[in-house]
């Protein structure tokens, strides 16, 4: 696998996710869609979404209902690419979206490995691939981002840092959709800024690989911790990503 048949599938993934063409993506021109599901998406969402901006740096690729698409199609052909998922435009669209029951709810930066820069990195903790008969303990609080109890089903591969018997680290990786894994990370409190999340990372990522699948990583732009991390273990980003849900999901996730 090279970089470059990376970013292909990661488009190809992406257009099942938008249900559009992979080119749509490279452009230059913005294109809205309608949203419509499809089993080949990631499993996580929840289409169809009223407004979901995808953009791989050049444009966007907007998903919208047939109730939002005119005020989305508005939103984007008004600001720069960049502007569009940044605020203070993102508080236009969230107006424009209010008049329908929606709001901005997810932003996120996504990222895809750099093969020349994608190295195993060194930790002084014992490392334990594991698998998922082994995953059933860890289903807590303390691991939500490596694991997801509500998606069991989906978690095929983790890497687990060691103190003796303790468990103090866990990276994990979902099969999100059918050619990518998304890797998580978890590390208890007192062993952070050690090593730890960047050597699980590199390691879950390289077994990754050797599946033929290819992992990706996703970082809120304020989460600093999660994107050194991802960079330090050579990811770079690929593509971001803002999505709108209805008004009562977002007050339910505020509360």
């Amino acid at each position: 696998m090279t970089n470059q048949e990376i970013l292909q599938i990661a488009l190809q993934q992406s257009a099942l996710d938008c249900h559009c063409d992979a080119a749509d993506f490279l452009s230059g021109e913005n294109n809205v869609v309608l949203s419509r599901p499809d089993p080949r998406a990631r499993a996580y969402l929840p289409l169809p979404l009223a407004c979901d901006l995808v953009s791989y740096g050049s444009n966007i690729v907007a998903q919208v209902s047939p109730v939002t698409r005119e005020a989305v199609e508005w939103y984007i052909g008004k600001y720069a690419v960049a502007a569009c998922f940044e605020t203070p435009n993102v508080l236009v669209l969230n107006e424009k979206l209010a008049e329908f029951g929606y709001q901005v709810c997810f932003m996120a930066e996504y990222f895809l490995p750099d093969l020349d820069a994608l190295r195993e990195q060194p930790c002084r903790f014992e490392l334990r691939i594991l698998h998922p008969e082994e995953f059933e303990p860890y289903y807590t609080d303390e691991w939500r981002n490596a694991l997801c109890k509500e998606r069991k089903h989906l978690d095929v591969l983790a890497v687990g840092a060691f103190d003796g018997e303790t468990l103090v680290g866990l990276a994990g990786c979902s099969a999100d959709c059918e050619t990518m894994y998304q890797i998580g990370v978890d590390v208890l409190p007192a062993y952070r800024r050690q090593g730890v999340a960047s050597a699980m990372t590199s390691l879950l990522a390289m077994q990754t690989l050797s599946l033929g699948k290819v992992p990706f990583y996703c970082a809120a732009w304020s989460n600093i911790r999660s994107v050194r991390n991802a960079i330090r273990c050579g990811f770079r980003p690929a593509w971001v990503e803002l999505t709108a849900r209805d008004s009562a999901f977002v007050g339910a996730m505020n509360r």
